[in-house]
């Protein structure tokens, strides 16, 4: 599947100081990819893997910047708010340029996915077709801080389930890319997502990730079919606990928050 093409990239200037490999063909293999099994795989479980969207040049770039505070709006430890343990770092704007494209690319082929999906359970947001227009809305709203982040974990450190929720306007579908190889840079650390449906127990689901790898999943709610016609079922998402060693992860949100 052309998605799942691995393309070398060449390095090239961002501006200032940093430099980044390109994302040029990773964003042509974005608009030009079948993105049947992408959208069958998030009606059926709520998530679905591209793999090798970004190639192990690019994950190591962008692990690389982790410690450039400039980079970033905010910075949080996780064990002081009861989130888990590990920290992560929200970028500010400008965004790093590989953040701004994809965030810009994905976008289009996710807003058809949720405009479908609220009006199986009875929303009534409907998304604009680019993501520039998205986040205007977001922005005219007081969302104005932006949400695309990098997570850190190290030995013992683990994200508790949860829900990406910033504001009024919330975008149903967000993305996270493992920047690190498992088994080789860290052990554990599985990307969890757990489903609880009316008057059920919850339903666990391990998404198996190598370097490179993005999980496209559902942020609070998704439809589901059933007898009657479609109803709405909760989403969580989280990270196992880290056995050894240090796991990259950046987090593409496409609302703003508050």
């Amino acid at each position: 599947m052309p998605l799942a093409k691995r393309v070398p990239s060449p390095a090239v200037d961002t501006g200032g100081s940093l430099s980044f490999p390109s994302v040029d063909a990773t964003i042509q293999r974005l608009t030009s990819g079948d993105w049947a099994d992408i959208e069958a795989g998030l009606d059926a479980q709520g998530c679905a893997v591209v793999p090798a969207l970004l190639t192990p040049a690019q994950c190591e770039a962008l692990s690389g910047i982790y410690d450039r505070d400039s980079l970033y709006r905010s910075r949080v430890v996780m064990s002081r708010h009861g989130f888990g343990r590990g920290e992560y770092k929200y970028f500010t704007y400008p965004l790093p340029q590989p953040i701004a494209s994809l965030r810009s690319a994905l976008y289009p082929h996710l807003a058809s996915i949720a405009n479908r999906w609220n009006a199986a359970m009875g929303i009534e947001a409907r998304y604009p077709k680019t993501h520039a227009a998205f986040v205007d809305r977001c922005h005219r709203a007081g969302q104005t801080r932006p949400t695309p982040l990098i997570l850190r974990y190290g030995p013992g450190d683990y994200n508790c389930l949860h829900q990406d929720l910033y504001g009024e306007h919330v975008f149903p579908l967000q993305v996270a890319i493992l920047l690190s190889q498992p088994g080789r840079d860290f052990t554990g650390g599985e990307f969890v997502l757990t489903e609880q449906r009316p008057r059920m127990q919850s339903r666990p689901e391990v998404v198996a990730l190598e370097q490179g790898d993005a999980v496209i999943f559902a942020v609070s709610q998704r439809p589901v079919q059933g007898t009657r016609g479609p109803y709405r079922v909760n989403m969580r998402h989280g990270v196992s606990r880290i056995r050894s060693g240090q796991r990259h992860t950046v987090g593409i949100i496409f609302h703003d928050a508050l």
